[in-house]
């Protein structure tokens, strides 16, 4: 059972009434902290403030709005991003500067304070009454389902628990993904050994999906670490490390295939392997060129077994590619060997693979050891009809 956090979700509504909007996770004791955020060079205002705010080492609080991103709003944005984390910490009677915020939704669109300034009393009050899961229902936009995960694990014969909620279904590429997500144990550890795995479990999970290829201006994952657990200090190169690490990781990585499983207007959960490139770098990078391609993503949509557009996407990542020693697999029909078609009931068979929803596509350059994977979706109508009409 998670320790030392509690949680609040109310509505505020941002965009429109009728559903929870407004959410936070509250430690009762200070908690380490550690955060990945968006590479993208516009930023939202939460993102900038909250890049200040994490160099403190420690926070009490995360509150988090969905229906309006913060972003592109300027100053006035920034001053309601701060506003928010003042009149949060007269309520929780906690200094403001251990506040963290995060905010979706429409870019270039003011918040509405004046219904954020009569809501966040009221989540500073509700303090307990709600559980991680709402706050999972809260930060949604155009996803269609919560995302929460949890693991167990145990230091020094001592229990603990990583819990975590994301949120994100369109607008999803890596470094980071256009995501949220807000991860919490009561494990106590080192803080440099924090930021070391969390960078790492981010990157084989979070950055390594892709939706759309449209990279957010507000993406943001943070981990709290309050040590209510009372395990023993979690220190570098130790075997309870390494359990702390693998169970993060696992956690992430399940969080990162919910959002591709909710990819907006997804019918398809695409593995992509890339294998036998000269370094990993090159294969992760073959691997998005083939998750972010919208013909491919599209063939995947339509059933087709159309490997020339991987083979396309592939010769086209800026990577070391010899064609004819290339093999590509549909799950385990073969369908390319030494850079050509190989013919037979290939073609039958591979389809056949594209009408499941979850399939994988593995491409084995013959150049070296490099080896990455990515998850994606396919790319449908239905995401057209999402976002033609997003804002309204």
């Amino acid at each position: 059972m998670l320790k030392g956090f509690r949680f609040a979700a109310v509505e505020a509504a941002i965009k429109k009434p009728g559903r929870l909007d407004l959410a936070l996770i509250f430690s009762e004791e200070p908690a380490q902290v550690a955060a990945v955020f968006t590479t993208n060079k516009v930023k939202a205002a939460p993102v900038l403030l909250d890049e200040e705010l994490v160099k403190g080492g420690t926070v009490r609080a995360v509150v988090v709005n969905s229906g309006n991103a913060n972003a592109c709003t300027g100053a006035p944005g920034m001053a309601d991003a701060i506003e928010t984390t003042r009149i949060l910490g007269n309520g929780l009677m906690i200094p403001m500067e251990q506040i963290l915020v995060a905010s979706t939704g429409v870019i270039g669109v003011p918040l509405p304070m004046e219904r954020l300034q009569a809501a966040l009393p009221r989540l500073a009050a509700a303090v307990g009454e709600a559980s991680l899961a709402d706050v999972a229902a809260a930060i949604m936009t155009t996803d269609t389902f919560p995302k929460i995960e949890s693991r167990q694990a145990e230091a020094g014969g001592v229990p603990y628990t990583i819990a975590g909620v994301a949120k994100g279904a369109g607008m999803i590429r890596p470094d980071m993904a256009t995501m949220l997500a807000f991860i919490v144990t009561d494990a106590a550890v080192e803080p440099q050994l924090l930021q070391q795995l969390f960078r790492e479990a981010n990157e084989l999970s979070f950055n390594s999906i892709t939706v759309d290829g449209d990279m957010s201006t507000n993406d943001t994952a943070l981990i709290l670490a309050n040590g209510a657990a009372g395990n023993p200090l979690l220190l570098p190169g130790t075997p309870e490390a390494a359990q702390f690490a693998a169970a993060l990781s696992d956690l992430l990585l399940s969080l990162a295939k919910l959002i591709v499983r909710d990819g907006e207007g997804a019918t398809k959960f695409v593995t992509i392997t890339v294998k036998g490139a000269v370094s990993a770098a090159e294969a992760k990078q073959a691997a998005m060129a083939v998750a972010n391609s919208s013909l491919v993503k599209t063939a995947f949509f339509g059933q087709d077994a159309n490997w020339g557009r991987i083979f396309a996407a592939v010769g086209s990542a800026g990577i070391h590619v010899e064609q004819l020693r290339t093999e590509l697999f549909f799950d385990d029909v073969q369908m390319v060997s030494n850079g050509l078609f190989v013919g037979g009931d290939a073609e039958a068979r591979g389809t056949a693979v594209l009408q499941k929803s979850d399939f994988a596509v593995l491409v084995d350059l013959h150049l070296g050891n490099g080896e990455a994977t990515v998850y994606t979706s396919d790319l449908s109508y239905d995401y057209v009809k999402i976002n033609a009409d997003y804002r309204t």
